[in-house]
């Protein structure tokens, strides 16, 4: 049963990674479509940093509490 947890832990942290940047892109890519949002683009590369930063800090927190 163990080994089945640790399976489904690894596939779900990594769905999380995946649906976090494909948010992120899909927000950068409107950013760089759409002309309203034009003045966005200079915190562009900001964003994606913080943004990424943030998915995989969500990711390790769930991780650590799964641990315990």
């Amino acid at each position: 049963m163990n080994v089945i947890k640790a399976i489904y832990d690894f596939l779900v942290g990594d769905m999380i990674i995946l649906v976090g940047v494909i948010i992120t892109v899909l927000i950068l890519a409107l950013i760089n479509s759409l002309q309203i949002l034009a003045p966005l683009r200079v915190v562009a590369g900001t964003l994606l940093i913080i943004a990424v930063l943030g998915t995989l800090l969500a990711t390790l927190n769930r991780e650590t509490k799964a641990k315990r």
